[in-house]
């Protein structure tokens, strides 16, 4: 009998289905069986109190073990809500020319299969989750978690100085506790989606820098304090888009001297999969035409030098003419006043044609 996928793949993948539908119908998916809430453009720097958390977290769909940790969590619901609009926006960025734009135009079917855009996929959402996490404990939006535990330094001093560290720690610890993490099954599958979802922890735990800030008479260093920051998550996404570009398609086999199966490369004495490497198990469709895994490219809007040779799959592309208004012949009036001229400029627009 196949053995279930763990919880944490399941959750993950459903968080990315969610990254992948439009605001209008969202889904928030960390068990997502169905539709959530509109998502919001941005969130407040104070966490929803009282009443107001509570139905933020009944409105989500979560496990029952869950919907308690977030009860208890005040600015937990905005937070995991924050990291699906991370991961939505970044996803569409990293793959804004590639024939699949990150969106299944309403098919679910592709995060049924192991191709490199699942990895991806998995990996980004739970990169999003650990970086939203850490740094709602570092801005203050959860309570039960404060500044990362940098030496040298008392949080109290940290928020007097406004040097907070982002505490990547707790994020981790927490995301393993809310997503159930446990021992990864034989199922083949379930190693490869539990291996793309640490792929994105790490990429957003190798961009954890150490900041330093001066304090002294007349900006000197008499006394410096440090502590930990991470990168911005365009850097963590910029990562995750160069290992899906390499990314090894594994098969599984067992180790001779453990008797454990483990992921390995396709091809007879190739190394196994790093921690840092995607995986997968299949190839990708082309996604040139319209299928149950994407809308294909018909219609995109491509650059001629660049891009509309690929994205067009080789069918060619039409052009059009369009007026385009910006601000042009700017000049700057005393005092601290700049005033712009509107200006009218026709350009050309690219488009892949559908046959």
């Amino acid at each position: 009998m196949r053995s279930r996928l763990p919880r944490t793949a399941c959750l993950l993948r459903l968080v990315a289905l969610c990254i992948l539908l439009s605001h209008g119908a969202a889904y928030f998916g960390l068990t997502g069986r169905e539709p959530l809430v509109f998502l919001p453009g941005h969130l407040s720097n104070e966490p929803a109190t009282g009443k107001a958390h509570l139905k933020q977290c009944e409105q989500m769909v979560l496990s029952r073990r869950q919907k308690r940790l977030c009860r208890r969590e005040p600015g937990l619901a905005e937070t995991l809500r924050e990291s699906v609009r991370l991961s939505l926006l970044e996803c569409r960025y990293q793959f804004r020319n590639e024939r699949w734009n990150c969106s299944l135009d309403g098919r679910g079917s592709l995060l049924k299969r192991a191709f490199k855009e699942t990895a991806f996929l998995l990996a980004v959402s739970s990169a999003a989750l650990t970086h939203a996490l850490a740094k709602a404990c570092s801005s203050g939006r959860m309570e039960r978690c404060t500044c990362d535990d940098s030496p040298g330094i008392q949080h109290r001093e940290a928020w007097q100085w406004g040097v907070c560290g982002d505490n990547l720690k707790y994020s981790t610890k927490f995301l393993k506790r809310f997503l159930s993490q446990k021992r990864v099954s034989k199922d083949l599958r379930a190693q490869v989606d539990a291996h793309n979802v640490n792929v994105g922890i790490r990429a957003v735990k190798s961009g954890l820098k150490t900041t330093c800030k001066c304090h002294g008479v007349s900006g000197s260093c008499a006394v410096r304090t440090c502590w930990k920051q991470l990168s911005p998550f365009h850097d963590t996404g910029r990562l995750l888009k160069y290992r899906y570009d390499v990314a090894m398609r594994v098969l599984s086999v067992t180790n001779v001297a453990t008797g454990e199966s483990e992921l390995a490369g396709p091809r007879r004495h190739s190394h196994s999969p790093r921690t840092t490497d995607l995986v997968y198990l299949e190839e990708s469709p082309s996604f040139c035409r319209p299928s149950r895994y994407s809308a294909g490219t018909g219609g995109r809007s491509c650059a001629k030098d660049t891009s509309c040779q690929n994205l067009c799959c080789g069918r060619g592309y039409n052009t059009a003419m369009r007026l385009t208004s910006l601000s042009c012949n700017c000049q700057v009036r005393w005092c601290c006043h700049v005033e712009c001229q509107t200006c009218v400029r026709e350009e050309e627009v690219y488009t892949c044609k559908s046959t």
